[in-house]
């Protein structure tokens, strides 16, 4: 009979994704880093949705140990590709909001640019 994974054979594959997903974020892959990270969040909710099983009556100090390790490198690493995704989901913002004023102001100069304005309707009178 086949085995669960263990929450801590769960957070090792969760690393080798989130591993992955910062060399993604580092050569600007930013398809592959969206879709590394739809799979790490797949795992992280099926894996919280399971209770974890521990032998015995508490975890061993290795395995704790273990488990905090990993904890810690996911948090490194989604520091990382923070580091990496945040200049550019900036320069995103900064491209769409300069694209939402530029169509305001068009919309803006379009509405004057009407041949029945108030002030075209004195001047013909």
């Amino acid at each position: 009979m086949l085995s669960m994974p263990s929450h801590i054979d769960r957070y090792e594959e969760i690393c080798v994704l989130s591993a992955r997903m910062v060399n993604a974020a580092r050569s600007g892959e930013w398809d592959l880093l969206i879709a590394l990270e739809s799979r790490v969040a797949a795992m992280r909710d099926r894996m919280m949705a399971e209770p974890e099983v521990v032998s015995g009556a508490a975890m061993a100090a290795p395995e704790i140990a273990r488990k905090r390790g990993l904890i810690q490198q996911l948090l490194d690493d989604d520091a990382e590709i923070r580091r990496h995704t945040e200049p550019w989901m900036e320069h995103v913002r900064k491209l769409l909001g300069d694209h939402g004023r530029r169509r305001r102001v068009q919309q803006a100069y379009a509405a004057t640019d009407s041949p029945d304005t108030a002030f075209d309707r004195v001047s013909r009178s």
